[in-house]
């Protein structure tokens, strides 16, 4: 299995970054939180998941080993597939995602689109006594440069289920706590998009 990838980023797409290892581009599924760490034409390293199925092989990429250790052992519960495990690492830190299980928060967990009530219930059953303490720091959390972040927040949304419209107003709701600095912690601001947006 592979376990890391580190090379140039030759692309990046709405929900994905391509890397060049060795004259062979990698595809590797991120979360915008990710994406947003990654410039073309630089350099990056990134952990690396590999889930094989019948008809595919997908790589999907983190910015650090906790995440990617998160994203496998959430879908080692019922009905967690990759793409649910990867929206949860999406919306909340794996730090967040313990505190939610291990304090049974089943408000935090339905925020992630795609897990509903139950859903919320069987993983915090079945990862409880699995998913360990928080941690500390703010993992999975890297800050962005520039302005972009509002088309990186938007298609993050987008990528996880909700509607241009919606997205448009949970960004603006959300705007403020931008401000005007040039370093915006885009995987934040996602998350408090994802706020609103169950509020609403």
């Amino acid at each position: 299995m592979i376990a890391f990838v580190r090379g140039e980023v030759a692309a990046l797409t709405l929900s994905s970054a391509v890397l060049e290892v060795g004259g062979v581009g990698l595809e590797l599924m991120c979360t915008p939180g990710t994406l947003a760490t990654l410039r073309t034409g630089s350099r990056a390293t990134l952990a690396a998941s590999m889930v094989v199925r019948e008809d595919s092989l997908t790589l999907f990429g983190f910015v650090d080993e906790d995440e990617k250790l998160t994203f496998e052992l959430v879908q080692t519960a019922s009905g967690v597939g990759p793409k649910v495990a990867q929206a949860m690492v999406a919306v909340l830190s794996p730090d967040d995602l313990r505190r939610a299980i291990a304090s049974e928060d089943v408000k935090a967990l339905t925020k992630v689109p795609g897990i509903g009530q139950k859903g919320a219930q069987r993983i915090i059953l079945e990862l409880k006594d699995r998913i360990g303490p928080p941690v500390g720091g703010a993992a999975g959390v890297r800050p962005a440069v520039g302005e972009p972040w509002r088309d990186q927040v938007q298609q993050g949304l987008v990528g996880l289920g909700w509607s241009t419209k919606d997205a448009e107003k949970a960004i603006d709701a959300v705007a403020p706590a931008a401000g005007s600095t040039t370093e915006v912690d885009v995987a934040a601001l996602l998350r408090a998009a994802l706020r609103s947006l169950s509020r609403a």
